[in-house]
């Protein structure tokens, strides 16, 4: 079976919804998921995400079953760069990639940090619900594979967020969401296709075939939108910059 994880197009994060571009985004997804034969629909139920499953549901006549756990991945943490609270991932490299548990599976959710803002009890949480609709679709977690109830070429949609994107990465394919948060860009509206590999019958593992994948706004003439990234060199001044008072010097 195919998993197909979609980023919501550009966000106005302030309404929860889209920007305009964000809408043509979405509008462009929608002819390219159309196109494919989708057995279920799952969308997150926070507003931008919805919005842009929308354009789809509606081409297609279809509905998604909405699922809490698909919101964007909510704890909230004391990082070393900032004052107060501040979401889970996005975390500057030199303070992340000096502990060698962030970089392990298990480990970087037990660190002190994490442990102040219950990540662990969050991720579980996700990662169960997620392996729970998995058996609905005939593949039953054992330790880390699956074991084939029902084997199938079925194609499943997640409509969601990019930080939950990667908790569900790194749950199939065994790594620490760390290094997915901070080592990829899923652009706005982007596709993420992966992929069931049942090499022994009945045992089947999940593979990335393709990550963030923008090709229905390239083919239509669109860049992806910059919302997903910082800025390329920091002399770039009409890019993103990370505006956190500690981090200017």
């Amino acid at each position: 079976m195919k998993i197909l994880i979609i980023r919501h197009a550009d966000p106005d994060y302030e309404a929860d919804s889209l920007t305009e571009q964000g809408w043509k985004e979405a509008g462009l997804l929608a002819e390219r998921i159309s196109a494919m034969d989708i057995a279920r629909f799952y969308v997150s139920p926070l507003g931008r995400a919805k919005d842009t499953a929308s354009l789809t549901l509606k081409k297609m006549k279809r509905e998604a079953e909405e699922c809490q756990w698909l919101r964007e991945f909510a704890p909230v943490i004391r990082r070393p760069d900032k004052e107060g609270m501040s979401i889970t991932w996005d975390w500057l490299p030199q303070d992340w990639t000096m502990d060698a548990d962030f970089y392990d599976k298990q480990a970087w959710m037990e660190h002190a940090v994490m442990k102040g803002g219950n990540v662990a009890e969050e991720y579980t949480w996700v990662v169960d619900s997620l392996d729970q609709l998995l058996e609905r679709h005939g593949y039953v977690r054992e330790g880390n594979y699956y074991r084939v109830l029902h084997s199938n070429m079925d194609t499943i949609a997640f409509f969601c967020h990019f930080g939950l994107e990667c908790v569900l990465l790194s749950h199939l394919i065994g790594v620490s969401p760390m290094v997915l948060w901070h080592g990829t860009c899923a652009a706005p509206s982007s596709v993420t296709t992966i992929v069931t590999e049942e090499r022994r019958q009945g045992i089947a593992s999940f593979r990335m075939s393709s990550f963030g994948d923008v090709s229905h706004l390239i083919m239509a003439g669109e860049q992806p939108s910059f919302s997903a990234r910082f800025c390329e060199c920091f002399e770039n001044v009409h890019e993103r910059h990370d505006k956190t008072k500690k981090n200017q010097t």
